[in-house]
């Protein structure tokens, strides 16, 4: 039998019951000791009958418990009881990503927010050898405040290292996920698996449903091994020609043609949605519609000039530190680009040459190289390679400031490159050559505190502390919960001798971002070479 509501186990007491799958039950409780309420998974009685798989199930958990990441559901413990063997982890408020579309299709924004975060954490997970076998939309968590959690990690591993043919039962409970060669119980498996049971989710949030569906588990995992994917487009026509490519690739057949490693699968991804033209920044989706509607030819164009086809370096992110965790770049320059477009597009003058000169097609080029160096250089920050992170920064502010010296001077494009460049070369550590993209765009946007926090993150690198506390409390005048203000500012504190207020403030910017969420990978690069940590 499983737990009961009410029954204490080890130190934790069973208020409820949360749910129950193939594998295991999953019960919320209370921890009386440290005053926190944490989720108890505890595995299904079935596997007692193998009589080794308790040694075993120790030793699998003992390597996720080592699994330290923003998007990764945290385990605190694992023991058994009664012979149960059960895994204690942080308890989530929220909704699964399976709920979450049972309310409707997420926005391209929401899409690749989540996409990122878990592909944030696969990243992570697999440079530690560890694989999670089971990615699918009730294994990730989206809160309240937006953060997004990748959960079960090591579940299926665990559950397959037993004996018991309820462990090849419990792989194949959502057949709809599996990969060809997990579904032919193939034991080499690597990090494609993963690769292509994400790509399945992708296709779901693109095209709606996912590629396979049948009466039986088992005729679904054969169209798997078997039945040529069904083409997007010819399910959802107002799909973009590039996502198609992404996710035949994602989910090809033979693990050969896939992408190797998930970060070439998430840099694809940037690279389908720079191709669509899309719009980010909270824009309804224009490819998430019933394939059916009437609307079908009006599938998304190819860039414009008016679209903004920088912000997609600025994806939502993951992450990542979360992955996250970009989108807060990616809100303020889209923010920027339409307060200076939107009179433009929406009350456009009567004589042309009061319009703003356009960029031409070299500018336009430049401009594209270097949002996708400033992404590539996100990447590496998230992936720990500070070194490169740094080069790849200044390459991305070089290519910026050559895109600038061929546009013209007040071309909309001109705010977004200056703000890229600025950012980049603070990351890059050559903060001087930042100062003049920053001063020019504090006139532009005094009311930015992006841009003040910029300036203080600066100064502080130039050793110029109290001007920049006096730069960041202006940005924290603006915008009192700015998290990367309270960041820079509490840097500045540590180096001024000041420990304690530097640890309010550290505090103040992780209560503002729920951990590290709402703190670009650039600015965190900045942190770690100021040697300044928020868990100080």
């Amino acid at each position: 039998m499983s737990f009961i509501v009410g029954e204490t186990v080890g130190p934790y007491r069973i208020t409820e019951q949360l749910g129950s799958g193939g594998m295991a039950t999953v019960f919320k409780a209370y921890h009386a000791a440290l005053d926190r309420y944490v989720a108890i998974k505890v595995l299904h009685p079935a596997f007692k009958e193998d009589p080794s798989f308790l040694g075993r199930f120790q030793r699998e958990a003992r390597v996720v418990a080592k699994l330290e990441h923003p998007n990764i559901v945290p385990v605190y413990d694992f023991s058994d009881h009664n012979g149960q063997p059960y895994l204690v982890m942080r308890y989530i408020e929220g909704e699964t990503l399976k709920a979450r579309l049972g309310h409707g299709p997420l926005s391209i924004d929401e899409m690749l927010k989540v996409v990122h975060s878990v592909g944030a954490a696969l990243i992570y997970a697999h440079g530690q050898g560890v694989l999670h076998r089971d990615i699918k939309p009730s294994n990730v968590m989206l809160t309240p405040k937006g953060d997004v959690f990748l959960t079960d990690f090591g579940l299926a591993r665990i559950a397959q290292a037993g004996e018991s043919t309820l462990s090849q039962d419990s792989i194949l409970g959502t057949p709809q996920y599996i990969s060809p060669e997990q579904a032919k119980a193939e034991r080499d498996l690597d990090a494609r698996t993963d690769i292509y049971s994400l790509g399945v989710v992708i296709y779901e949030l693109l095209v709606g449903r996912v590629p396979y569906q049948a009466d039986t588990p088992f005729a679904v995992v054969h169209d798997h091994i078997f039945t040529p994917l069904p083409m997007p487009r010819t399910i959802n026509p107002n799909l973009p020609e590039p996502f198609e490519r992404f996710l035949l690739k994602a989910l090809a057949k033979d693990r050969a043609d896939r992408f190797p490693m998930v970060e070439e699968m998430m840099t694809a991804l940037n690279r389908a949605v720079d191709e669509s033209g899309i719009k980010l920044a909270s824009s309804p989706s224009t490819i998430l519609t019933t394939p059916a509607a009437p609307t079908v030819a009006a599938a998304p164009k190819p860039a414009a000039p008016t679209v903004a086809v920088h912000a997609p370096a600025r994806k939502p992110i993951s992450p990542l530190i979360w992955i996250g965790l970009s989108g807060l770049i990616v809100v303020v320059i889209v923010g920027i680009l339409l307060a200076t477009r939107s009179p433009i597009e929406t009350n456009p003058p009567p004589v042309e040459a009061t319009k703003p000169p356009q960029a031409g097609p070299e500018v336009k080029e430049l401009r594209d190289n270097a949002a996708s160096l400033f992404r590539k250089a996100n990447d590496l920050v998230l992936e720990a390679r500070p070194r490169d992170a740094r080069a790849t920064f200044r390459d991305a502010a070089q290519t910026a400031e050559d895109a600038l010296q061929r546009a013209p001077a007040d071309a909309p494009e001109a705010q977004e490159l200056r703000l890229l460049a600025a950012e980049a070369w603070l990351a890059g550590g050559e903060p001087a050559r930042a100062d003049a993209h920053l001063k020019w765009l504090s006139e532009k946007q005094p009311d930015n505190p992006f841009i003040y926090t910029g300036i203080g993150a600066s100064l502080l690198l130039q050793n110029r502390i109290d001007e920049a506390l006096a730069a960041t409390e202006k940005a924290l005048g603006l915008q009192p919960d700015f998290a990367p203000a309270h960041a820079v500012k509490g840097c500045a504190h540590l180096k001024k001798g000041e420990p304690l207020i530097a640890s309010r403030e550290f505090r103040q910017a992780k209560a503002n971002s729920e951990g590290l969420s709402a703190i670009p990978p650039w600015i965190a690069l900045v942190m770690t070479d100021l040697d300044c940590r928020l868990d100080r």
